[in-house]
């Protein structure tokens, strides 16, 4: 019997051992899938917990609920992936081996590499909320918050989800305008971009939105060191951001285990093709999500889109055929702004995002580029389709392609 291996069961991973068990039922293949962590958050949920619209009960789920019958589950940490062996090494010292490996082990927040980052006050006045412990403790700090400067830093990209800091600094505005001290608090947006995000059209909307909140953004900042004893921060140039509340989106890297095993690039994300998503460095390795080198958003809508591709091409490798599918780099999103409101974005590898209607071109029923009550809506619905649908590895009404249906081009 020939054995696939996936590695992680966060999102990505989730997702590709219910679509490979229903390709691979009644075949002579075996699915393993290796995991340390047995609760699954529902990640974006970790935004709305430092405002108090959700606690951790909200967003976790065991994660044995979403595998499916028929796949053997291993709850333990990898120490190493030993390529010439085809096998994968456990923290306890026995081996899995492997003739399909797919590698689905994410990312993670390194505040660590930033000097002064994770100090005296790491949870007391510098917080994360890409952490369900970051978020609780900002949630805690923010009850009795008097106010003074709130900083949101990025300390480099890539990130995961690079809209979630901006959601945040809208949120924030939000939530200190209904707690009526919003006078109190002073909102600064610092990243190392040049405007508010990537891609230039958006860029423009989502600067002006901040303009309109009265949230100042520092752009080209480059996060050199925090200054524990004067509470401030300073980029590599020399400049200087005061704060009394720091929330940092620290430095981003794989799981060390990819490093280890020299399958990475200066990151520990894993060297594979942006297209096919098979490891360049050994053909019988596959990547999906936040654990590969591509030039996409780390986000949970990018491995949706990766899944139904990289699906395509095991099947393809399995039967000896060329790799016949191709990830564009698709990536949606949608963008809370405050006041029960919300933007929409929809971009691949080439196209920026633009204006219209998402999925269907004259009826939507979301608009692309425009701040709408029905966005809002969609990313609360989002939850009950990521549990209920995305994880399970059903189908969804969108193309896993970017579409120009329905967009609007100048």
């Amino acid at each position: 019997m020939k054995k696939l291996l996936i590695l992680g069961a966060g999102t990505a991973g989730t997702i590709m051992a219910n679509k490979m068990r229903k390709e691979l039922s009644g075949q002579e293949w075996s699915i393993t899938i290796v995991e340390k962590e047995m609760n699954h958050f529902y990640q974006p949920g970790f935004l709305f917990i430092p405002f108090g619209y959700y606690t951790r009960t909200d967003i976790l789920k065991p994660a044995r609920k979403f595998f499916p019958k028929g796949v053997k589950v291993v709850n333990s940490e990898i120490e190493k992936i030993d390529t010439s062996q085809n096998n994968v090494i456990l923290k306890n010292g026995t081996t899995i081996d492997y003739d399909i490996l797919i590698i689905a082990t994410g990312t993670r927040i390194s505040p660590e590499d930033t000097r002064g980052l994770k100090e005296e006050l790491w949870f007391k006045n510098i917080f994360d909320f890409y952490t369900i412990e970051g978020a609780e403790a900002l949630a805690g700090f923010f009850k009795t918050w008097q106010g003074g400067n709130l900083v949101i830093n990025i300390a480099d990209n890539p990130i995961k989800c690079p809209v979630a800091p901006l959601e945040f600094a809208f949120y924030a505005d939000d939530y200190f305008i209904r707690k009526g001290m919003r006078d109190k608090v002073k909102i600064t947006y610092v990243t190392p971009m040049s405007g508010a995000f990537t891609k230039p059209k958006a860029s423009k909307m989502l600067g002006s939105l901040l303009e309109r909140k009265n949230i100042n953004i520092v752009s080209d900042f480059f996060i050199g060191e925090v200054d524990n004893t004067n509470k401030k921060i300073l980029d590599f140039g020399g400049r200087e951001v005061p704060f009394d509340c720091l929330v940092s989106i620290p430095l981003h890297t794989g799981d060390p285990v990819i490093s280890k095993s020299r399958l990475g690039d200066e990151f520990g994300f894993v060297k594979a093709d942006k297209n096919t998503l098979q490891s360049v460095m050994n053909k019988n390795i596959f990547v999906i999500g936040d654990a590969g080198n591509f030039p996409s958003s780390k986000a949970g809508s990018v491995a949706h889109f990766q899944a139904d591709v990289l699906e395509k091409n095991i099947l393809d490798f399995i039967h000896n055929k060329p790799l016949t599918a191709s990830f564009d780099g698709h990536s949606n999103c949608y963008i809370e702004t405050g006041f029960g409101k919300g933007i929409m974005i929809d971009f691949n590898y080439t196209t920026e995002p633009l204006p219209g209607l998402y999925p269907l071109p004259v009826v939507g029923p979301f608009s692309l580029l425009k701040e709408t009550r029905l966005n809002h809506l969609g990313k609360l619905f989002f939850k009950w389709i990521y549990w209920n649908i995305l994880l399970k590895g059903r189908k969804l009404p969108v193309t896993s392609y970017m579409s120009m249906a329905g967009k609007k081009q100048d």
